[in-house]
């Protein structure tokens, strides 16, 4: 029998059997368990079974850290002794019935952006290789000068960098006709006639270069490329309303009928009411969410960095997609992506300090994988199968945050794209800020790494006690 196979049973046997399973599913690196009854679940073997970081329940599923790669081998072993998978979207459908209102709200909102952000992490990626290439210092290796660059290769750049930005709403309105049960497509061409040439360009009216159109001589309508929130409510309001139409429609004439009246309606709406009173609201969030960032003293890097892993924890952290996207279409940059790279570090190096200073063979296997996930940018199993699980290193990796998040605030660091952190996240820092940038890391790693090791944690207390 395979050790995998082996654990597999084990997590069978620690969840109350097959029987009390409604389905299995996975993600990056845990495996998601929908249980019938949570009283029959034994949390101490779990914890105790081979490979596992961690578990505990969130948005209505029981999870269990298992870390990359691992996690794929284990859920295709629990499959083969008979258990139902699903995939995440359906037991995320199921789940969504589960906790309070604010919850099932963030739940959602995550839904909705997950999908969105592999496309901004290419297009972040993209500007940082252009701002690595057409740097003097990188031109000059060759001998040439920024002069040197024909406006053919910047045109080329221009179309890897501003694409996902300015079809952004179309992204937003597919998404949240898929996840609100509408036809996606339907969503995507809602979208795409937010950002139609016929429009004038938002970042043009924005520049003062161009006019809004003017209705019943106060309704402004511009086009809303790089906007979020206006086709996020518009996806919202149209998926429900292709339902209710479909409900009314008769069946020969749904084809027709059903996208037809939906898109009429949802452009109309979105055009007059949505797009001016939900874009304004948008900025209202973006001027607040830069003046907290612009805090003076390195303060807003000092708070954030220190609070981030707790709200981490919390399962909500995805409502700051929304920020994140929103500053890289306003103004090209990140600066969030640095403050939040110094929290993750910092529990790396707490995960770091706790295994190379134990003497527990099963607890430093568990710790030093952890923390190397962490340096990846993937927190939980260094924070549910380490530090969480001994305090000390969790609140030392706090202060690691604080103080990486404080200098990468005095520093002004910006990102040119976001969800990528730590070693990964230096693909993000290639135009001229990779120095600094590897400083902070640093700084967030040591300060934690050395907190951990002189007061953070110590075998005597931890092991002794059962911990």
């Amino acid at each position: 029998m395979s050790d995998n196979r082996k654990i597999a049973e084990d997590i069978l046997s620690g969840v109350g059997g097959e029987e009390n399973i409604l389905s299995v599913a996975h993600c990056a690196t845990r495996l998601r368990i929908m249980v019938k009854d949570k009283e029959k679940i034994d949390q101490a073997a779990i914890e105790n079974t081979e490979k596992v970081k961690g578990a505990f329940f969130n948005s209505g599923q029981y999870q269990i850290i298992l870390g990359t790669g691992t996690v794929n081998r284990i859920y295709e072993e629990v499959r083969q002794l008979g258990v139902a998978g699903s995939t995440k979207a359906e037991q995320s459908k199921e789940a969504v019935k589960s906790g309070n209102g604010f919850q099932r709200a963030i739940r959602t909102f995550g839904d909705v952006f997950v999908p969105i952000i592999p496309v901004l992490v290419a297009t972040g990626l993209f500007m940082g290789l252009r701002g690595l290439v057409l740097q003097e210092q990188i031109l000059a290796i060759f001998g040439m000068t920024p002069d040197d660059i024909s406006q053919n290769f910047i045109l080329f750049t221009q179309i890897l960098t501003d694409t996902a930005f300015i079809f952004l709403p179309a992204l937003v309105a597919w998404s949240t006709f898929r996840v609100f049960g509408g036809t996606p497509i339907v969503g995507m061409v809602l979208g795409l006639m937010l950002v139609s040439p016929a429009l004038p360009n938002a970042w043009g009216v924005a520049g003062g270069d161009v006019q809004p159109l003017e209705f019943l001589g106060f309704i402004p309508v511009v086009g809303y490329q790089g906007s979020v929130l206006p086709a996020f409510i518009a996806g919202i309001l149209g998926a429900k309303l292709e339902r209710q139409i479909r409900k009314w429609t008769p069946e020969a004439l749904d084809l027709i009928i059903t996208p037809f009246l939906t898109l009429l309606i949802m452009i109309t709406l979105a055009l007059f009411v949505i797009g001016p009173i939900f874009h304004s609201l948008e900025n209202v969030i973006l001027d607040g969410t830069v003046a907290v960032l612009e805090w003076p003293f390195g303060i807003s890097g000092l708070i954030i960095g220190g609070i981030n892993q707790i709200i981490v924890v919390t399962g909500i952290h995805h409502i700051f997609n929304l920020l994140e996207i929103q500053l890289l279409a306003k103004f090209g940059n990140n600066p969030y992506n640095a403050i939040i790279t110094c929290s993750i570090a910092a529990q790396g190096g707490a995960a770091l300090a706790v295994g190379l200073k134990t003497k527990s063979k099963k607890l430093k296997a568990l710790a030093l994988p952890s923390s190397l996930s962490a340096f990846l940018g993937i927190t939980e199993p260094a924070i549910f199968g380490v530090n969480l699980r001994y305090g000390k290193p969790f609140i030392m990796g706090l202060i690691g945050g604080a103080a990486g998040g404080f200098i990468a605030s005095l520093m002004g660091l910006k990102a040119t794209g976001m969800a990528i952190t730590v070693i990964p996240g230096m693909l993000l820092y290639l135009n001229g800020q990779i120095l600094q940038y590897l400083f902070i890391n640093l700084v967030a790693i040591g300060v934690a790494f050395v907190l951990t090791w002189m007061f953070g944690y110590s075998d005597k207390k931890n092991l002794e006690t059962g911990k």
